[in-house]
């Protein structure tokens, strides 16, 4: 049985990086960057009225007032995408709509508000004194040409959406997606939505794989659910080690009579990093390598193997995106925890604000078979091995569900 830290090194080090692809911006949404995104040119482009109004030379307004307005001539309207060409003189005006350049001579926006509004007639009524500068916005003042928007290994949502279409990206580099492979072993295994018989049990964990992989950005290619049997499990291993980058297995990696995954990996060359780690639970864990493709074989036990794909799995998925790790944040808990003497212990959890401290209580359902522990949990506890829980008032790791939030 390997320490918990020291078989996190090992996985870390034989986790590769993937290469990159081209796609267009209508596919990029949950993709990961594989460049940076530049400004193109400053933002905004040009000095551009923030409000719908007139341009003016803000000398021409001095002592404007309701009581007091000043007249000008209007000479032109400046609209969004139809920018006027003239060169204000003083005592002249021009419409300018919001987002419409600012013409030549002019260094001002009087709202429409305060002006006798918009209307044929050649000449405006100001009624507000202004100052240079007033409701323009500058080109360049919210981002200069060159400047990097958006590192490369940002995952991609809306925000990174519309940054990329406003300075015209068409298409984008993006990571590739891990191409994946799952599967279950057991003849006890049946699908949901058919009929248990006698020592029967629904397959439920490659739904949560499946659902998991789409999350974390990758691809499932391969899926079954194998019976206890060696050749079938080999045929289906061989192909999964010539076309993907990873394979995740549920069950068969324990001390069973019939679990053969790990016995079926070693004969098709897979090289074994380590086979059991201190932890709870899931200790019977699988890691190796083979043919430019990462193996994890994961406990059957459903908890077991949802908390060991959010903490061996996942962080391996994202780093063959060129994604950083998501970080663990660290809470108080808010009642006792089950530590344990040897093993680095996980339990599902909650996680929530309290009086500006982020405090965290564990499921009360602790069996590795007990999945509705999940059901209401947005974190996963982790503590260190020790003498003795955990007490109110300690702190413990939080690893947040990056689907779930904190309140």
């Amino acid at each position: 049985m390997i320490p918990f830290h020291e078989a996190k090194s090992i996985v870390k080090k034989h986790v590769f990086t993937l290469g990159k692809e081209t796609i267009s911006i209508q596919s990029i949404g949950g993709r990961v960057l594989a460049q940076d995104i530049v400004a193109t040119f400053p933002s905004p482009q040009f000095d551009n009225s923030a409000m719908d109004g007139f341009a003016v030379r803000s000398a021409d307004t001095q002592g404007a007032s309701r009581n007091n307005p000043i007249t000008l001539n209007m000479v032109s309207i400046s609209s969004a995408g139809m920018p006027s060409d003239v060169v204000l003189q003083s005592g002249e005006c021009t419409q300018c709509m919001t987002g419409a350049k600012i013409p030549n001579g002019a260094d001002a926006i009087i709202m429409v508000e305060d002006s006798s509004g918009f209307s044929d007639s050649e000449t405006v009524q100001i009624m507000l004194e202004t100052f240079p500068e007033k409701h323009i916005r500058k080109m360049g003042e919210e981002i200069d040409e060159g400047e990097t928007l958006i590192e490369k290994g940002t995952l991609i949502t809306p925000a990174e959406i519309g940054t990329c279409a406003t300075f015209g990206y068409g298409e984008i580099e993006v990571s590739k997606k891990p191409k994946i492979a799952i599967f279950g072993t057991g003849d006890e295994l049946i699908e949901p939505g058919k009929n248990l018989g006698e020592g029967q049990i629904y397959n439920s964990n490659l739904y949560v794989f499946k659902e998991l992989v789409d999350r974390a950005g990758g691809e499932v290619v391969m899926q079954d659910v194998i019976k206890d049997d060696k050749d079938s499990l080999r045929e289906f291993l061989s192909r999964a080690l010539e076309t993907c980058d990873v394979i995740i297995s549920s069950g068969g990696v324990s001390m069973g009579r019939y679990d053969y995954v790990r016995d079926v990996f070693i004969e098709l060359g897979v090289v074994e990093h380590f086979w059991k780690v201190a932890q709870k639970p899931g200790k019977p864990l699988f890691y190796g390598t083979g043919n430019n493709t990462l193996i994890f074989g994961l406990p059957g036990n459903p908890v077991s193997s949802y908390i060991g794909f959010m903490e061996w799995v996942w962080p391996g998925i994202e780093t063959m995106m060129g994604k950083g790790e998501s970080k663990k944040v660290t809470g108080i808990l808010k009642k006792s925890f089950p530590r344990e003497k040897v093993k680095y212990r996980f339990l599902f959890g909650n996680a929530w604000m309290e009086d500006g401290q982020l405090v965290c209580q564990s499921s009360t359902k602790v069996g590795s078979h007990m999945l509705s522990s999940s059901l209401d949990s947005n974190c996963i506890l982790g503590s260190e091995p020790g003498d003795g829980n955990l007490v109110a008032g300690e702190k413990i790791d939080i690893n947040i569900l990056p689907w779930k939030s904190i309140k």
